[in-house]
């Protein structure tokens, strides 16, 4: 027999009707809505405020959020949720009630005393599927990674024995030299410092922007692992097992030739064994997913607490990018016994996935708070002085094992860029407007309206020849001019791929959005048509050569992972009975080894045109030249971290492109992308 469901309270009804209006105008994802629902039909007297709170709680999931911050929506519905989004209204649309209607008669403690419903809802440890713990709301599985992230790194705070400062000073200090030009260099070595602090227990976070030294600090810093691991002790030790992992194949091949550059370059004459210690400096990378090895159809790894990773200490790269889920993953793979050092800049974006990781660890980072003892200890094992300022003694003990490198050797005193990231992390959206108008050789604004879209064609195919920036006619003339003949070896096809992704790296147009004109399915559509018009391309879709793509899915059967970009290329038919030319996609080899990867375009179901790139999907990249667009109209996702992070993207070389009025610009810089969480919570 067919039971019928009881009938709702009218009140929970109406709150459901409201949520599937939300959903249908797309201020919430049909997800939030039937979470809700089902909640309702799990518990019928499970208050409307309960139900709201549930489906809020996932949207904030959405967005990247670890949880929902109850009293911060109370205070600013608008500003936390992004709801309801910024745009037009729809004519048709049926009238609804906003989410600040809804909130407006809530009461911090009221609405938390809706949620007292154990079997919805619970403080901690159980089996309801969300978790209340102070102010904030979690969905279960994201309250245990994070959980899970707290309680291995407050683990791994209080690790490995300290490093003997005694012994370890004459080897930090042959590798960290003093400068040639002593008046050029920085007052306090933060290198140096980093070094020490990231060797002195099991964990250690090193954050910097641009150019502070990241890759140079921990490559010394794994020289000086392996000497204290094989010169260290009475009698000779084994070398340490060491693995290097960034989140995206694109960051694992940038940190890879990063990496092998400066461990070519290690001073190592004054350690013991000398050069033969750059055989231990291991300089392959891998990607985080390749090195826990994922199981196909399935969120799990193959290394985990049962089966752990066979390492003794682990480097992660741009571990902004890293989100909560898989830093979870990451320390529950990670052998009691091994080292843990994350690098990344704490102001660029966080994870597209839910979770700040990097940004809330590293929340005191600018003020230091080293306690006296770990200033003194810092002054023994390094020979530099910890500013006043940055001490504290009340100091987290997260403080302790964290650096802010703070020198920038990429962006010198005079670079726009530079300045411009500076006035940017700031808030200082009138002195970014200011470095933008005037004139800078490695920076330009320009104004792109309808009446001026030949000057962003002419910037995006040709460059800006007087600053030397590159367009992407530089990697399709090398696509054309350089391609070997029908008959020339494999080899010679593998080495013109390698010129042709390599080159088309020196150009990247980023998108702050997805959608619009000025986003990246309407700027692709339009880059696309522009460089066909000049003759640089067959056609302006389809398969032709030289059309860059981002896959957008993980492949495990093909080897490619979400982030990997590759370029459609014409190459001799593998058939030689068949003959003649062919098309095939290059992508350079799985987390950044010498060589391409072919692979036939009818394979590649999950991919996208790459002219335009989201910011998001360009971190852990860096272009000499790179041209930042902004949209004609602010938006939430338009925030100072992507900003920062879409310009940071340019080694040598930015454009930044305005759209629309300047109060876009004010906008952006002004909005800060702050994540619910406590994951430093006790820390």
């Amino acid at each position: 027999m067919l039971l019928t469901p009881h009938p709702l309270p009218p009140a929970t009804a109406a709150l459901l009707a409201v949520l599937d209006a939300w959903a249908t105008r797309g201020w919430l994802r049909p997800l939030d809505a039937a979470f809700a629902r089902y909640l309702a039909g799990e518990a019928p007297d499970a208050a409307p405020p309960l139900l709201l709170a549930a489906a809020l709680a996932s949207h904030q999931l959405g967005r990247g959020h670890a949880c929902l911050a109850l009293d911060e929506v109370l205070r600013a519905p608008l500003h936390a949720l992004s709801l309801p989004p910024d745009e037009a209204p729809d004519p048709d649309a049926a009238p609804t009630s906003t989410p600040a209607e809804l909130l407006a008669p809530l009461t911090l403690a009221a609405w938390k005393a809706a949620l007292q419903h154990p079997q919805l809802v619970a403080p901690g440890a159980g089996a309801t599927p969300l978790v209340l713990q102070g102010a904030r709301l979690y969905l279960r599985r994201y309250w245990q990674h994070e959980q899970g992230v707290r309680r291995a790194l407050a683990t791994r705070l209080a690790g490995l024995p300290g490093l003997d400062h005694a012994a370890s000073r004459p080897w930090l200090d042959a590798l960290f030299p003093p400068p040639q030009a002593p008046e050029a260099a920085p007052a306090t070595d933060w290198q140096k410092i980093a070094c020490a602090v990231a060797a002195r227990s099991g964990f250690g976070l090193i954050t910097g922007g641009p150019g502070t030294g990241k890759t140079t600090t921990v490559v010394r810093l794994l020289a000086l692992l392996q000497t204290q691991a094989l010169h260290g002790g009475a009698a000779p030790g084994q070398p340490l097992r060491i693995r290097l992992a960034a989140p995206t194949g694109k960051a694992a091949a940038r940190l890879n030739s990063a990496i092998a550059a400066a461990v070519a370059t290690l001073p190592l004459a004054q350690l013991p064994g000398g050069d033969a210690l750059r055989a231990h400096i291991p300089t392959q990378v891998v990607t985080l997913h390749r090195l826990l090895g994922p199981r196909p159809d399935s969120r799990h790894f193959r290394h985990h607490a049962g089966h752990p990773l066979p390492l003794d200490v682990l480097v992660v790269d741009e571990a902004s990018m890293v989100d909560l889920e898989l830093m979870h993953a990451v320390l529950d793979a990670l052998p009691p016994e091994a080292r843990l050092v994350l690098l990344g800049d704490k102001d660029q974006l966080a994870s597209v996935e839910a979770g700040a990781v990097l940004g809330q660890l590293c929340a005191h980072a600018a003020a230091g708070r080293y306690r006296p003892d770990t200033a003194a200890w810092i002054a023994a094992a390094t020979g530099q002085a910890v500013p006043p300022e940055l001490t504290d003694p009340d100091g987290p003990a997260l403080s302790q094992h964290t650096v802010m490198l703070r020198h920038s050797r990429r962006f010198a005193g005079d670079s726009g860029i530079g300045q411009l990231a500076l006035a940017v992390n700031q808030g200082e959206a009138d002195a970014g407007w200011a470095l933008l108008a005037s004139p800078r050789p490695d920076l330009r604004s320009l104004r792109a309206g309808p009446q001026r879209l030949e000057a962003l064609r002419d910037l995006v195919v040709d460059g800006d020849p007087a600053r030397g920036a590159a367009g992407y006619r530089h990697y399709l003339a090398c696509l054309r001019d350089d391609r070997p003949p029908l008959d020339a070896p494999a080899a010679a096809f593998d080495a013109w791929a390698e010129r042709v992704l390599a080159t088309h790296g020196g150009f990247q147009v980023l998108c702050a959005l997805r959608q619009g004109p000025w986003g990246v399915a309407g700027l692709n559509h339009r880059i696309a048509q522009w460089l066909h018009a000049a003759g640089w391309l067959d056609a302006p879709s389809g398969w032709y050569p030289g059309r860059p793509v981002l896959v957008t899915r993980n492949d495990h059967a093909l080897g490619l992972m979400n982030g990997d970009i590759g370029i459609a290329l014409t190459v001799p038919h593998p058939d030689p009975v068949v003959g003649g030319w062919t098309r095939r996609v290059a992508f350079p080899r799985a987390d950044g080894q010498p060589g391409v990867r072919w692979v036939l375009p009818s394979r590649l179901t999950a991919v996208e045109t790459v002219f335009a790139l989201t910011v998001h999907k360009s971190q852990g990249s860096e272009f000499a030249h790179a041209a930042l667009v902004l949209p004609d109209h602010p938006s939430p996702v338009l925030t100072r971290e992507l900003v920062y992070t879409g310009l940071t993207r340019a080694k040598t070389c930015l454009s930044v492109v305005h759209t629309g009025p300047r109060s876009v610009w004010d906008a952006a810089v002004q909005r800060r992308t702050l994540r619910a969480g406590g994951l430093a919570e006790g820390v």
